[in-house]
């Protein structure tokens, strides 16, 4: 599931693209400390909340769909690469770790490893949550730290061929229908 496009697979992309692939080391280093800081949170009981109560899911689901649209915007404005305003792509660590809180799909994966794998394990309380969460953790870190150095690394090797002709532009567009997409998914959800 980290592999697949989403807000942080996009925005890796979008800012190795645009920015190069050093400016995505802090962002992909972010999106793990993020699923972290929501997998220890499902386990404390907030994820329960997220799912039980409406309000608070529905907040998530419209503030990080909001971000999404804007920052697909923001994209769509970048004509060329020399253009960008690093102020529009810069996510930076806390920011990263931050936007993490607004991810739905982020919260759903936690909540469903917490219900299906750590505290209760094939229809059975679970014999040992504080192991299982432990290996969830440093599984579910790893793959999103790999996932976005992947998209980022994609970006960057993009970024030559995108400085030619209206390259850019479309990709940005590109990128910004699958944040728009991702955006309308995560409000049917």
């Amino acid at each position: 599931m980290t592999f697949s496009p989403g807000p942080n697979t996009m925005l890796t992309t979008a800012i190795a693209t645009n920015e190069g692939f050093r400016r995505t080391i802090p962002f992909a280093l972010a999106v793990p400390i993020g699923w972290l800081v929501i997998m220890l949170a499902s386990v404390f009981g907030i994820g329960a909340l997220v799912t039980e109560i409406p309000s608070i899911r529905l907040g998530i689901k419209i503030l990080g769909c909001t971000y999404l649209i804007w920052l697909a915007l923001k994209l769509c404005k970048s004509k060329l690469l020399h253009e960008v305003n690093p102020a529009r792509l810069n996510m930076g660590f806390a920011r990263g770790v931050a936007i993490q809180l607004l991810n739905i799909k982020v919260w759903l994966l936690a909540i469903t490893i917490m219900g299906s794998w750590i505290i209760y394990a094939e229809g059975q309380p679970s014999p040992n949550p504080d192991e299982r969460l432990m290996m969830a953790c440093a599984v579910v870190m790893f793959f999103a730290f790999i996932s976005n150095m992947t998209y980022a690394l994609a970006g960057a090797l993009f970024k030559t061929w995108l400085s030619t002709g209206k390259r850019l532009v479309i990709f940005n567009y590109i990128l910004a229908a699958l944040l728009i997409a991702t955006a309308i998914w995560t409000l049917s959800i």
